[in-house]
């Protein structure tokens, strides 16, 4: 098993900015608790107010998988449909 990476960044639609980055403080505490998940990062540019650097780690396959899933079915997932991702998924 080897450790899974997802480094990059979102671009959050201006009329969004707000509702997003509210959601974004429980999809953080919700994601440090799953099991696997070693570290978990958004951050939003200081010069880019609608972009934010997104750093993951997990585990393993299994976890991030499983991470997937979580999003998808969640209120994050409903919330970000909108959001640009430009992700890198190193294994």
């Amino acid at each position: 098993m080897s450790k899974i990476i997802l480094k990059g960044y979102i671009l959050v639609p201006e009329a969004e900015l707000d509702l997003v980055k509210n959601a974004l403080v429980l999809h953080r505490e919700l994601t440090l608790e799953e099991p696997g998940c070693m570290v978990f990062s958004v951050t939003q540019s200081l010069r880019v107010p609608n972009r934010f650097d997104v750093y993951e780690e997990f585990t393993d396959s299994a976890a991030f998988e499983f991470h997937q899933s979580r999003v998808k079915a969640s209120y994050w997932g409903q919330v970000s449909t909108n959001v640009e991702r430009h992700y890198e998924l190193i294994e």
